[in-house]
C-alpha cells in the first residue's frame, strides 16, 4: 500500500498544519532538523516497521527525533488535521460519501504490553490491541478506535460510530452528522446496540449469530477487509512495539491519512 519513501506531494498536504521552522538564532548552534526531514523519518517507520534505533542515518535525523515530532504533532492534533483534509478532498473528488458506513476491527500483537492492551481471546491470551476500524462504502477510513485485545467488540461500535465519525465538508451543504446505514458482522450482534442506532436514525444492517451464512452482507462489507489489509500492509501496523497510547493513536490516524492519500492520487477504489 505504500512504499518507504514519502511522496512530496504528501507532505504538500501537510506543510501548512505544522509549526514554522525554527531558524539557527544569533548565537549560532545546531540547526534544528526540517519539518520535511522529520516527516521523512516518521513515514519510513510507518511503512516499514523498522526499530526507531534502526533509522539509516541517511534519511537525515535519528530514529528518536522523529519519535519526538510524532508525538508533540499528535498531542497538537496535526494527524487529525491531516485526515480530516484528506477526507474533504476524497468527498470533493467524488472518491467518498458518507451515507453507508462498514464496521470491522483487527487484532495485533502488542509486544511488551502497553496503554489499551489486553489478553487476546484468539491469540492464546497474549497482549495485543484491537483496532475498530470505519470505513465508507467505498473503504475509505473515517475513523480507527483502539482498545484492549479483550474489548467486546459490542462496546465498540457505538463511540465509534456516534462519537468518532467525521463531519467531512468538500462540498456545498451542511455536513452529515452520521450516516444513514450501517454494516457490520455477527461480532457485533445485540439489540440493544440495533434500538441505539435506530433511535440515532441509523439503519443497522448486522448479522445474527445461529443465523445461516449467506445473507447478502458481504457483498458491501468486504471493503472493510480490503482497507484492513492497506492498513496492515503498513508494517508498523502489523505489530505494536509502542507502549504509549499517545504513540499508538498517532500511527493509526497516520496510517488512515495514508490510505486516504493513496485513494485520492492512485485511484484505488
Amino acid at each position: 500500500m505504500a512504499t518507504a519513501q514519502m511522496p512530496d506531494e504528501f507532505f504538500e498536504l501537510i506543510v501548512h498544519h505544522l509549526p514554522p521552522e525554527q531558524p539557527v538564532g544569533p548565537s549560532g548552534g545546531r540547526p534544528r532538523v526540517g519539518n520535511k526531514v522529520a516527516v521523512r523519518v516518521i513515514w519510513f517507520v510507518l511503512a516499514t516497521g523498522n526499530r526507531w534505533e534502526d533509522v539509516p542515518q541517511e534519511l537525515g535525523c535519528s530514529g528518536r527525533t522523529a519519535h519526538r515530532r510524532l508525538r508533540a504533532w499528535e498531542e497538537c492534533g496535526i494527524w487529525d488535521r491531516l485526515h480530516a483534509d484528506l477526507l474533504r478532498l476524497l468527498r470533493r473528488a467524488d472518491k467518498m460519501d458518507t451515507d453507508v458506513v462498514i464496521v470491522d476491527g483487527v487484532y495485533v500483537r502488542a509486544f511488551g504490553g502497553g496503554e489499551d492492551t489486553g489478553p487476546s481471546p484468539v491469540d492464546r491470551r497474549k497482549l495485543g490491541t484491537k483496532h475498530t476500524l470505519l470505513v465508507s462504502r467505498q473503504g475509505v477510513p473515517l475513523a480507527i478506535r483502539t482498545a484492549g485485545a479483550n474489548a467486546s467488540d459490542q462496546r465498540q461500535i457505538l463511540p465509534l460510530v456516534v462519537l468518532a465519525f467525521p463531519r467531512v465538508g468538500g462540498k456545498p451543504g451542511r455536513p452529515k452528522d452520521l450516516p444513514d446505514v450501517l454494516y457490520a458482522d455477527r461480532g457485533y450482534d445485540s439489540e440493544s446496540t440495533r434500538l441505539l442506532l435506530r433511535w440515532l436514525g441509523i439503519e443497522p444492517r448486522i448479522a445474527k449469530r445461529n443465523t445461516p451464512h449467506g445473507s447478502g452482507l458481504g457483498k458491501v462489507r468486504w471493503v472493510v477487509e480490503r482497507t484492513i489489509s492497506w492498513v496492515k500492509g503498513l508494517r508498523r501496523m502489523r505489530v505494536r512495539y509502542d507502549r504509549l497510547g499517545v504513540i499508538r493513536d498517532a500511527f493509526t490516524t497516520l496510517a488512515a491519512s495514508v490510505v486516504c492519500f493513496r485513494i485520492l492520487h492512485d485511484g484505488v477504489i
